[in-house]
């Protein structure tokens, strides 16, 4: 076997690993596992890691800031009142309070990024259901799911997995972005929305809930988070306009609002950082080596070859093949690892937006086929375990293959019309 198929395989076998946690280790086990792997064969030299580590720098930091500021708005309880206020306004209406769900969906996930509707606003729904004595939360959590990657490419902000493709490229700026992606992302949370409420629609016709709910304190603290929050979206917008890079002001944005609230309300910090999934960052890491290892098999620059080729007879048809071909990718092998793959075969290729952008739309919202296609969803179905609650593959698998679809064909339809 040449080193190129051995590096392949490694390449795999770490994709099914993360997607399938074999034996229950966490995703970011396999993943440095797989790096490792490559280091010990000598497939890729010391340099090479590092290469492959310092592209995701920009990429680590935007998590981190965003994992403090989800947390202090978990801790202090401020999306536990903002799901209480929605379901206190849905007035015993089943299907009143799915839109409000789904619209408060929509706001977190495009200016605290997708992990946060997953992680955060998951907990924070049920918990409201629950108040309100809901007889099935199924549908209400379903909206966690599907919006944190249907509305995930509306900001450059709305999803990790954005930084990932734009990694060791250069993201566009915030007036280019939304020239791109703000049509195809009107329709595909509309579209996500019609087609899921239809999935949904019988449940919720049978569903009761409490007219009158209780409505928790916001605490000062809680203020606090929530301003800061709206400080740090603000200051994302502008450096996205300016075109600068992301990392840095959503790392110091989530460090100063942190350590400002956590000061005045005299609370430890320890208890913070305990709650932030920090083994996300071995996670990207150890999948950026991997990728980098595969660029040396030459494998990127034949994708890119492809792409620029199918761009060149017709950008229509590219499109199109671009957004479905790698959202069955991110299904089968996680759209993290998707994502860099597609994200260095765009930059090697020098397309033209429209098929950059298919490639993006379908790592963010090609995903929502199944329950392994991206770490949001992965980071639900977490959430619901916590609750006592399950989700069968299969089952998701049937609701995913009627919403996504509808939703990814137009998305790319409207991009393509741009």
């Amino acid at each position: 076997m040449t080193e190129s198929a051995i590096t392949w395989s490694i390449a795999g076998l770490t994709a099914l690993g993360v997607v399938t946690r074999p034996f229950r280790w966490p995703e970011a086990i396999w993943a440095v596992l797989g790096a490792a792997l490559l280091v010990a064969l000598r497939l890729i030299g010391p340099a090479e890691v590092w290469t492959g580590i310092s592209k995701g720098f920009d990429v680590y930091l935007f998590l981190i800031g965003m994992m403090l500021l989800s947390e202090l708005a978990r801790r202090e309880g401020l999306f536990d009142w903002v799901a209480a206020i929605a379901t206190s306004h849905a007035k015993g209406s089943p299907r009143r309070l799915f839109v409000l769900v789904y619209v408060v969906g929509v706001v977190v996930t495009v200016f605290l990024s997708n992990d946060a509707t997953a992680v955060v606003l998951t907990p924070a729904v049920y918990a409201a259901c629950r108040a309100a004595r809901v007889k099935d939360p199924m549908p209400y959590l379903l909206v966690c799911a599907f919006i944190a990657n249907a509305a995930s490419f509306v900001l450059p902000i709305s999803n990790p997995a954005n930084l990932v493709i734009f990694a060791g490229g250069e993201m566009p700026s915030l007036s280019r972005w939304m020239q791109t992606f703000l049509l195809p992302s009107i329709v595909s949370i509309i579209v996500t929305f019609a087609c899921l409420y239809w999935t949904q629609r019988h449940a919720l016709a049978e569903d009761t809930i409490a007219r009158e709910v209780g409505q928790p304190t916001l605490s000062h603290s809680a203020r606090l988070a929530g301003w800061g929050l709206i400080v740090t979206a603000l200051i994302l917008i502008v450096a996205s306009a300016m075109n600068v890079d992301l990392g840095i002001p959503t790392f110091v944005a989530g460090l100063l609002t942190t350590v400002i609230v956590l000061a005045l309300t005299r609370q430890n910090p320890l208890e913070t950082v305990r709650g932030i999934s920090w083994s996300v960052i071995p996670l990207v890491a150890g999948l950026f080596v991997i990728v980098e290892a595969v660029n040396h098999t030459g494998l990127t620059a034949l994708l890119s070859e492809q792409l620029a080729l199918l761009a060149a007879q017709s950008q229509t048809q590219a499109v199109g093949a671009a957004g479905l071909s790698v959202a069955i990718v991110s299904n089968l092998v996680n759209n993290l690892p998707a994502g860099l793959f597609a994200g260095s075969a765009v930059q090697a290729a020098h397309v033209p937006d429209s098929i950059a952008g298919a490639v993006l739309i379908g790592v963010d919202l090609g995903p929502n086929l199944s329950v392994t296609g991206s770490l949001a969803t992965i980071l639900w179905l977490a959430a619901l375990r916590r609750e006592g609650l399950h989700m069968g593959a299969l089952a998701f698998l049937r609701i995913g293959a009627l919403v996504m679809f509808p939703a990814l064909i137009l998305s790319l339809a409207a991009l393509a019309l741009i």
